[in-house]
């Protein structure tokens, strides 16, 4: 009835879910539906559901489903673009541990797309986005993990921006897979840990997560803490969740205004870091950053046409977030954004990653080289399951 009206409807079920061991032992628990027990190592989520449930209930087992690193984030959405978080170097992708999907169709039809049926929807939703249907039921393939792990938190003064950036720009290529890792460039905040002389000034945070043996962890993120003369270091042996949860304070709900772009980038050349920190020095907002992820690793190993998501050749990820408090900063905030975007354009590959969208603008162009040759078979299946093109506020597979 719905799509006969052409009528948008936002879905919120409540979490339901399964999780599964990858050894015989097994445990159920009641609480919010979630039910874990054995024989793969797999797990279903079925609704739009946050990913801090889906860590609270893998910390039980030991196992952990790729997500993002912000635990606010919604499944749904993060698998649909891909899903780039803590464990990509080791474990790929979100939608790469995507063993199926339930999905509603725009005719209404409930459609299960794995493995063994519906293989090209599968290969769709992989990184395809909203286009083709409401998912209802996400299964996952998790894998072990902490409970603890190795985290970095490494700062660096502004003065120092450009010789610590070309240093880890060498040391990135080179990390070991369980490393993923940021660059972010920001503005110290206010905190005890950081000495009062660089509050409110530039400064650059190295952030890593090894997801194997802490011990192993802390010897392998050695070389990066060894990076010039820190102004911080705060690194140390963390739980995993909390590992997740490093970065929701930094994004409240319902209280930060948020434009987000993103470039990926061919390496990290001195120009390309000189005017990385030049940006930042006049970033309009002290909680905008320029955030250089880490790529490469399991993530970078599926070709272009395994998955809808396209090529995965790219080292670095820049993204561009511009994030303030006040309506009054809207303009300011989104140009500042904007204007990195455009110089980046002669160190990207053209792709982007399409969960940081910015405001859709060069709709065309920006699907065109992110999907590369995958877009049309992507708009092949459009028209299988949404001729109509129904399910088109998102980074829309057009039918025609």
């Amino acid at each position: 009835m719905a799509a006969d009206q052409d009528v948008f409807q936002v879905l919120e079920p409540r979490l339901r879910g399964r999780l599964v061991r990858p050894w015989g032992l097994g445990i159920r628990r009641g609480s919010r539906g979630v039910e874990w027990h054995g024989r793969q190592a797999a797990g279903r989520h079925r609704q739009l559901c946050r990913d801090r449930r889906c860590h609270r209930g893998g910390e039980l087992l030991g196992l952990a489903v790729p997500m993002g690193v912000v635990t606010q984030t919604g499944i749904a959405g993060l698998t649909l673009g891909g899903g780039l978080g803590w464990l990509r170097r080791k474990y790929g992708l979100s939608c790469d541990s995507l063993i199926s999907v339930d999905l509603v169709t725009a005719a209404g039809e409930v459609v299960t797309a794995g493995t063994e049926h519906d293989q090209d929807l599968l290969w769709a939703v992989r990184g395809g986005g909203g286009n083709f249907g409401v998912v209802t039921s996400f299964e996952f393939r998790a894998y072990p993990v902490g409970p603890d792990v190795y985290f970095a938190q490494v700062l660096h003064a502004g003065a120092d921006a450009r010789a610590v950036l070309r240093s880890y720009g060498e040391w990135a290529v080179t990390a070991p897979d369980e490393i993923s890792s940021f660059a972010i460039l920001w503005h110290a905040p206010e905190i005890e840990e950081i000495p009062a002389e660089h509050h409110g000034t530039p400064i650059v945070v190295f952030v890593a997560m090894h997801s194997g043996d802490a011990a192993r962890g802390e010897a392998e993120l050695r070389p990066l803490r060894d990076i010039g003369s820190p102004i911080a270091d705060l690194s140390g042996v963390q739980p995993y969740l909390d590992v997740q949860r490093f970065f929701d304070e930094d994004y409240p709900a319902h209280t930060m205004r948020y434009y987000w772009k993103s470039r990926y980038l061919t390496g990290l050349p001195d120009e390309l870091i000189d005017m990385l920190v030049k940006r930042n020095e006049i970033s309009p907002s002290p909680h905008c950053t320029l955030d250089v992820w880490q790529l490469g690793g399991m993530l970078s190993r599926p070709g272009a046409r395994d998955t809808a998501f396209g090529d995965r050749s790219a080292p670095f990820l820049l993204g561009i977030e511009a994030n303030w408090e006040s309506p009054r900063d809207d303009e300011a905030c989104v140009e500042w954004a904007r204007g990195v975007y455009a110089a980046l354009a002669p160190f990207s590959t053209g792709a982007e990653y399409l969960n940081f969208p910015g405001a859709y603008e060069e709709h065309d162009r920006m699907m065109r080289t992110t999907f590369g040759d995958n877009l049309d078979r992507l708009a092949a299946l459009k028209r299988q399951y949404d001729p109509d093109n129904l399910f088109r506020l998102n980074q829309n597979v057009r039918p025609d």
